[in-house]
């Protein structure tokens, strides 16, 4: 874990926030050495919740198929 004074703190916040969410946690250091801790929360997104594949299908295409696999069972 990083710790950073206020002189360094004058950096753009953003950079701050990204090292915070690599490294996990970051302190930053008060010119009278008090210190305060920066970390993300955790998201509160579903593990369902995936980027979707782009498989040029028409709507007839999946219907086709959707009709193979019930007439298979």
């Amino acid at each position: 874990m990083n710790i950073y004074t206020c002189a360094e703190a004058t950096q753009p916040l953003a950079m701050f926030f990204e090292r915070a969410t690599q490294e996990g946690e970051i302190q930053l250091q008060r010119w009278d050495g008090q210190r305060f801790v920066l970390k993300p929360l955790p998201t509160k997104r579903s593990p369902l919740d995936v980027p979707g594949i782009d498989l040029n299908l028409s709507v007839a295409d999946i219907v086709k198929v959707i009709r193979e696999m019930r007439e298979r069972n």
